[in-house]
């Protein structure tokens, strides 16, 4: 029984055909007056009735709950609903060998014996055991048959389950009528649902930026000069490819928010709806931010790993029999070392503030901060560790945008195509820190309206003016 959302609707048997009706029933749990005075207590009682789990006693007029399963569900429903002063039947298909997993309050019998005597049955099992359902048509008729939302076409059965999840010490919510039920229902075994267009868009990326670097990579020396590196294909192109996703989707979660603002200071008010395009791209930037970490730590574990490999171990060998005929005792260039050096340096500070970034998207830390702190570290963070990526990226391409041998098939190298998003939103986000921009902006931010003011139309007719107030 989930703490919002609990489940009632009028009889109809998943799957034996129409509703033969519901009968005007009202359940009555305890008094308004008993159930405020209980629920001061702890809601388990801390004295077990029987050795087997039972945690409370049931009065003995106690309102009567049918369940229909045995499982996980049906035995928190159970302890939950005795524990809330209700009479419990639970209807199982084998009541000998799972009766002593229920407290020893409920009645644990067969499924045709525990909707006899109740007016709301729970269904408290998989949908598809829901078949069995349809021999007790007969019995379940005129009851009420209460699935997980409260979705009904009857008010009646409606407050007779909202009175019931009160006394249990939830909060019922009306999600409409029945017909809306198979799609509430269905809410709960969507696979990640949010995360369905983040993960098309690294996805498209991926393919994008690998089938990019393949051919400049390894079509352009096969086809040009006729070497074949197709062995990049499963490490090298990859570990090229990743930093490209993680840098351009990092990009893509600040994108948003320089786009609101800019509407926003068009608008001069923050209080117009943004277009849907944008409300939903702001909406997934949390899911944007976790696959750039995850597609940076991965490059990061593959750069690991590239020392490792053969081909590694080849060109090193042959480097050196390189130098040793040509009798060079010292290979060093300076420029290249210190390059290197600050290159590998920026990418563990971006990727050490990115995963600052992801655990603090995790509900057990963001729920340990408040506003401010997960404000600086979402969005003053955020935009460090996208300045420090930019800054590893240009140190990677440091003067090979401008070398022509760089530009193979005519296609520029890659790092250069990962540039264009992030610096837009560096610029923008610079533009936005100029006084001029800044005060409008944080203005507005706190309710501020361009056209704030309030006018008044006065009538034309002049007896109606005489009539109208002067505020």
């Amino acid at each position: 029984m989930a703490d919002e959302a609990s489940g009632a609707q009028d009889f109809s048997t998943p799957g034996c055909g129409e509703s033969p009706g519901m009968k005007d029933r009202t359940l009555h749990p305890p008094s308004a007056t008993q159930v405020s005075g209980e629920m001061d207590k702890p809601l388990i009682s801390c004295r077990l009735v029987d050795s087997d789990g039972s945690l409370a006693e049931t009065p003995s007029e106690a309102p009567k709950v049918g369940i229909l399963g045995s499982g996980d569900f049906a035995r928190s429903l159970v302890t939950r609903l005795v524990g809330s002063g209700f009479s419990v039947v639970v209807g199982s298909r084998n009541p000998k060998r799972t009766a002593g997993l229920f407290p020893s309050a409920a009645q644990v019998t067969f499924q045709a014996e525990a909707v006899d005597s109740p007016d709301v049955i729970f269904v408290a099992m998989f949908r598809e055991h829901y078949s069995s359902l349809c021999g007790l048509s007969d019995q379940l008729a005129g009851k009420i048959l209460v699935d997980v939302p409260i979705c009904s076409d009857h008010p009646e059965a409606k407050r007779a389950v909202s009175e019931m999840v009160q006394a249990m010490g939830f909060m019922p919510v009306d999600m409409g009528s029945l017909v809306s039920a198979r799609e509430v229902e269905a809410m709960p075994l969507r696979l990640l649902p949010g995360w369905k267009v983040p993960a098309l868009l690294a996805l498209g990326l991926f393919i994008f930026f690998y089938i990019y670097n393949f051919v400049r990579d390894v079509l352009q020396p096969y086809v040009r000069d006729g070497k074949s590196k197709f062995y990049k294909l499963p490490v090298s192109v990859v570990n090229t490819t990743l930093p490209c996703v993680a840098y351009v989707l990092l990009s893509l979660v600040y994108l948003p928010g320089v786009l609101a603002a800019a509407l926003q200071l068009h608008r001069g008010t923050k209080y117009r709806r943004f277009p849907d395009w944008l409300d939903h791209w702001l909406q997934h930037r949390k899911q944007i931010g976790l696959l750039s970490f995850f597609c940076a730590a991965l490059h990061a574990l593959y750069s690991f790993c590239l020392p490792l490999g053969r081909v590694n171990r080849y060109e090193v060998v042959n480097l050196a029999i390189k130098q040793v005929l040509a009798n060079k005792s010292h290979l060093w260039i300076e420029e290249e070392v210190w390059r290197m050096e600050i290159y590998l340096s920026l990418g563990v500070l971006a990727l050490g503030t990115l995963s600052q970034l992801a655990v603090t998207s995790l509900p057990s830390i963001a729920n340990s901060l408040n506003w401010r702190e997960f404000s600086f570290v979402q969005s003053t963070l955020g935009f460090v560790a996208l300045v420090l990526s930019t800054l590893h990226t240009l140190t990677y391409g440091w003067t090979r945008a401008f070398e022509d041998s760089h530009y193979k098939f005519y296609l520029p190298p890659t790092f250069t195509l990962t540039l264009l998003v992030p610096c837009v939103v560096i610029l923008a986000k610079g533009l936005f820190l100029l006084p001029c921009f800044r005060r409008k902006l944080s203005r507005i931010r706190r309710g501020w309206e361009k056209d704030g003011g309030v006018k008044f139309a006065l009538p034309v007719d002049h007896t109606l003016a005489q009539k109208t107030s002067h505020v």
